[in-house]
């Protein structure tokens, strides 16, 4: 696998460059035009940044060696990474569907200008460069707290679209910013929900599909040349690996050795086939 820090440090660091450099543009258009849609947008920028530092720490964390204390590696605390930026999300999308809901009910109007149109137009471009290159260092990397920052840098470019086209019909209504308001702050929390659901399922750790059982009796049988009888087949995620474990029954007046050798194929095959780094338990067979 090409060199996971190096994807991850790079992006960080663009990440956090730019997302400042945004989020004081961005911020300073909503204070000159008093619109509560681009301060919700500046702020959903600067948690970019917020969560590139994230990306940086949980990636150097990551890449910790096993210890005694950790005999499966560091490679979780990428999922934890993630949460925690699913969990900013998700607080920001409220606080301002909090704001959009009173500036509704206050009829607050807002005159988006000049200075709005550009910055709104050069956050898209640039956010939107930024999902793409996060995506591609992903990929590259088999990233998932990548893929994360990627869907974040994606959200804060679609919000920014929805902003823009707000500023071009705004002048026709005076709820457009409440509007818009709310309509970033839903987007925020649909992003926080698709990051979190799947990092959670992760973290507590999710059965294996029914065509992956298939492969894995296949498999072991393939190897072995009879039945092996699989049951109580886990996996689990830790992250830059994944363990598996399970139990075959043999017949009962097998020699320990033969037996042995017949894990140890299985093992392997597995390890070849997926990547996992399997345990198989033997279980002796009464007919």
């Amino acid at each position: 696998m090409p060199d996971k820090k190096k994807y991850i440090q790079r992006e960080g660091q663009l990440s956090i460059i730019l997302n400042l450099v945004l989020f004081g543009l961005k911020y300073w258009a909503g204070v000159v035009t008093g619109s509560l849609a681009l301060i919700a947008d500046a702020w959903h920028t600067l948690t970019d940044s917020v969560s590139s530092v994230i990306v940086l720490v949980g990636g150097k964390v990551s890449r910790k060696p096993a210890d005694e204390n950790h005999p499966f590696g560091h490679g979780r605390a990428e999922h934890i990474a993630v949460v925690i930026i699913g969990v900013l999300l998700a607080i920001i999308a409220f606080d301002f569907i909090i704001g959009a809901i009173e500036k509704f009910n206050n009829h607050e109007k807002t005159v988006f200008g000049t200075v709005a149109l550009v910055v709104t137009i050069i956050s898209i471009v640039v956010k939107e460069a930024m999902a793409q290159y996060a995506f591609w260092a992903a990929r590259k990397a088999g990233s998932s707290i990548l893929k994360a920052d990627g869907w974040h840098h994606r959200t804060d470019a679609l919000s920014s679209l929805i902003i823009l086209i707000g500023i071009l019909v705004g002048k026709y209504f005076w709820w457009t910013d409440a509007a818009l308001s709310f309509a970033v702050a839903l987007m925020i929390g649909w992003a926080s929900y698709e990051i979190l659901s799947n990092q959670i399922k992760s973290l507590l750790g999710e059965g294996p599909s029914d065509q992956l059982l298939k492969a894995i009796k296949e498999i072991g049988e393939s190897v072995c040349h009879r039945e092996i009888y699989l049951h109580h087949i886990h996996l689990h995620n830790y992250g830059n690996h994944t363990e598996l474990s399970c139990h075959i029954k043999l017949p009962k007046e097998m020699p320990l050795d033969e037996a042995h050798l017949i894990c140890t194929k299985i093992e392997d095959a597995l390890k070849d086939k997926f990547g996992y780094i399997a345990t198989v338990h033997p279980e002796p067979l009464f007919f």
